[in-house]
């Protein structure tokens, strides 16, 4: 019994994954009066913290279903398959049935709900000194006010998609010096449609990932990974976007990985591709540049669809007239911007006119608050400032995607503005983690700034 831990849980973590009481595997669980009370508070409304606790009061109504008053005292199994030794590999939650007996017995100085879930861990650990006590909460000043009183507490780990963000998925792999003498000798070649392609087998092969672009420093032709088969692979050699005479939309590819990021956004094999960047790195513009090209150009979508995030940097500016349209307009700056240097500068003031009302016709801004229940058709959705999203959001929003709808997850991990959301559990973070094996998805991380030295230089120093 001393093994199996107990975790007493705040509210936020209910709030912020309604299954979380199911995560903690042969554990125990524990949840205060307090958790509860909080819990009532907060369900009402169409918010998704709303919507969390609500599904959080259904699992737990679900667990104490036709249990007595005894059997609730004694802990509710959690459900979970038994293991292969026929023991469970889940514990037990239980309520708090009695009251508090603060240990100091001075009243602690601060607000009442997090007074009573420390003086609840104070209880449960005198109860069970043999026992490791441990109050999980997404509060940091929670978890202080715990380190000060001596009770162990955590974060809640279970919603991260990796342990730390230096080891997410980068989207490019330099190849060894000796690569071609190394897994060159049963090269196969060929080409297809002006595209060429190579067999290459040996070891290195079992560390690439579907169309992740591969790149030598000492040659200067890049290549994109196309098909896996175990220690053999087919590559593609990059299109080149940095010539002048390949320009999309105007725009050239600057550094080698806004070259890759061109590459994925024009191909119209792959439907879900995710760029990572610092500020000035070029997201928007290359994202903008190929889905008019594929718009306007080549007609492979109907339309483009941008939408983002509504938080702000500073304070709100409060309601905001209009149609939906028109309420998103102030938070599209990031579009405006980039149109402007995408429309045409010939064609004097009546030719500039007709560009933008061309490209006003063919984009279309949205709210996220209104994509529930929508399916789009052969459109080219942007999700701008992907990183305030949480992944349940994002699954919410990917799966709108219709037949030959591509969608594009533009954001930087550094500039996180949502409360409870970091670096190892934004949306943003999720979806590379999991797409990285899909064969119809890509990713780059762009890391070389293009905005202007200034920017650059402040994107550094500051």
């Amino acid at each position: 019994m001393s093994k199996r831990r107990l975790f007493i849980l705040d509210t936020n973590v209910l709030m912020h994954d309604p299954a979380a009481v199911f995560r903690f595997q042969e554990h125990d669980i524990y949840l205060p009066m307090m958790v509860l009370e909080e819990l009532d508070h907060a369900k009402k409304g169409v918010s998704e913290v709303a919507r969390n606790v609500r599904q959080a009061s259904r699992f737990l109504d679900d667990l104490v279903a036709g249990a007595s008053q005894e059997e609730i005292e004694q802990g509710l199994p959690l459900p979970g398959a038994p293991s292969p030794q026929g023991e469970p590999t889940s514990g037990r939650l239980y309520f708090q049935t009695r009251p508090t007996r603060l240990s100091p017995s001075i009243p602690l100085p601060g607000n009442a709900p997090d007074n009573d879930i420390l003086g609840m861990a104070l209880t449960l650990r005198q109860d069970h000194p043999l026992r490791q006590i441990t109050l999980v909460s997404k509060d940091i000043n929670l978890r202080i006010k715990a380190a000060i009183l001596g009770i162990h507490a955590e974060d809640y780990y279970n919603d991260q998609a990796l342990d730390d963000v230096n080891l997410l998925y980068g989207g490019i792999r330099e190849l060894p010096a000796d690569f071609w003498e190394t897994h060159g000798k049963e090269l196969d070649s060929w080409k297809d449609s002006g595209r060429t392609f190579y067999r290459v087998r040996g070891p290195e092969t079992v560390h690439w990932h579907p169309n992740q672009g591969l790149f030598s420093v000492e040659e200067s032709t890049d290549f994109i990974v196309r098909q896996l088969y175990g220690q053999e692979a087919v590559i593609e050699i990059l299109r080149d976007y940095t010539a002048p005479n390949h320009a999309v939309w105007g725009i050239t590819a600057r550094n080698r990985e806004q070259n890759f990021a061109l590459n994925l956004l024009l191909d119209p094999e792959i439907d879900f591709v995710s760029l990572l960047g610092a500020a000035g790195t070029g997201k928007t513009l290359l994202t903008l540049a190929a889905g008019l090209a594929q718009v306007l150009d080549v007609p492979c979508y109907r339309e483009i669809i941008m939408t983002r995030v509504t938080v702000p940097v500073g304070e709100d500016i409060g309601f905001l007239p209009g149609t939906e349209e028109e309420k998103m307009t102030p938070w599209m700056g990031a579009l405006m911007d980039n149109l402007e240097v995408l429309a045409p500068k010939e064609g004097g003031e009546w030719g500039r006119a007709a560009t933008a009302d061309l490209l006003s016709s063919r984009i279309k801004i949205r709210s996220l608050n209104f994509m529930r229940g929508r399916t789009f058709q052969s459109k080219y959705l942007i999700l701008d400032e992907a990183q305030n999203l949480t992944p349940k959001q994002m699954k919410t929003l990917i799966t709108r995607a219709g037949p030959g709808t591509k969608v594009i997850c533009l954001g930087n991990i550094a500039q996180i503005d949502t409360p409870y959301l970091s670096e190892t559990t934004s949306g943003l973070t999720y979806v590379v983690d999991r797409f990285k094996d899909w064969p119809h998805g890509g990713h780059v991380t762009l890391r070389r700034g293009e905005r202007s030295r200034l920017a650059e230089f402040a994107s550094e120093q500051l």
